[in-house]
């Protein structure tokens, strides 16, 4: 668990981070609604990803206890140096503060992601504020960002855009982080 001072006029001036809880599905759902921006899942599908990917998985509390950020993920079967970033949400009070690449960072940092050397997101091309993210994110750890076509329009049964995939690595975790 990691606290960090923003010292900001914001409504939260320190944030905790912290892996999920199972108890979190219900937090992570009304965070995700909150955002306005990111695709709400079933609140089952939240309460699953606490309670079985939860070590994968990051939130942020204000000093309101209340969640100002997430990062939903976990590593795909066949790819044990890979984690799959399926949300990155920030409270909108919580915008313009660094908060998305600092949970990034925080999460790289957990026990259950240490040996992951490639980070893997799909980033809709409308998307501009995530495909930002996972740019610096790339910048940050001084490594290649492969973007590729993965999830094409015609895969969804319901009119949704396609979606690339942002392939970020190899994360040299001997090398400390770039400042940006």
């Amino acid at each position: 668990m990691t606290r960090i001072d923003h010292n900001t006029s914001r409504p939260h001036s320190f944030v905790r981070f912290r892996s999920v809880r199972p108890t979190d599905g219900a937090a992570l759902w009304r965070l995700v609604r909150a955002t306005g921006t990111l695709e709400l899942n079933s609140a089952y599908f939240y309460v699953l990803f606490a309670a079985d990917f939860g070590a994968t998985c990051l939130v942020a509390e204000g000093d309101d206890g209340e969640l100002c950020g997430a990062v939903i993920a976990y590593h795909p079967p066949t790819q044990p140096e890979t984690a799959f970033v399926w949300q990155v949400g920030v409270r909108p009070d919580c915008q313009g503060q660094g908060l998305g690449l600092t949970l990034l960072e925080q999460w790289l940092a957990l026990p259950a992601n240490r040996s992951c050397r490639w980070v893997t997101a799909t980033v809709a091309e409308d998307n501009i504020a995530s495909r930002a993210l996972f740019l610096r994110l790339a910048r940050k750890y001084n490594t290649d960002c492969e973007i590729r076509p993965h999830f094409t329009a015609d895969l969804f049964p319901v009119d949704h855009p396609a979606e690339p995939l942002y392939r970020i690595g190899p994360i040299n975790r001997g090398t400390p982080p770039v400042p940006l």
